[in-house]
């Protein structure tokens, strides 16, 4: 138990910054790998630029990579605030200075 005035006691050190990015960042480009794969092998950017955004002129190579991207961001959204809820409390519950 601490006071106001000993340090907490926590439950493990502080992670590296590299290796909490990276704990963010793999599982969400492999989990875009996938989602890019399934998703483009029923889609054709050629179609879903003509059906969205026509005036682009945007090749098939580029509509993979948009897609792959847009699919990273969102999976990386999804981790960082899976690790932004799963931080020990007891890093962030001190009492307020006075």
């Amino acid at each position: 138990m601490t006071t106001p005035t000993t340090p907490p006691v926590f439950d493990h050190p502080p992670r590296p910054l590299a290796q909490r990015i990276g704990a963010i960042l793999w599982p969400s480009f492999f989990a875009a790998g996938v989602a890019t794969m399934v998703f483009f092998a029923f889609v054709d950017p050629l179609v879903l630029r003509d059906a969205t955004f026509p005036q682009l002129h945007i090749t098939r190579g580029w509509g993979y990579t948009l897609g792959f991207f847009a699919f990273w961001l969102a999976t990386a959204s999804s981790s960082l605030f899976t690790w932004i809820l799963l931080r020990p409390a007891s890093r962030f519950n001190r009492p307020l200075p006075r």
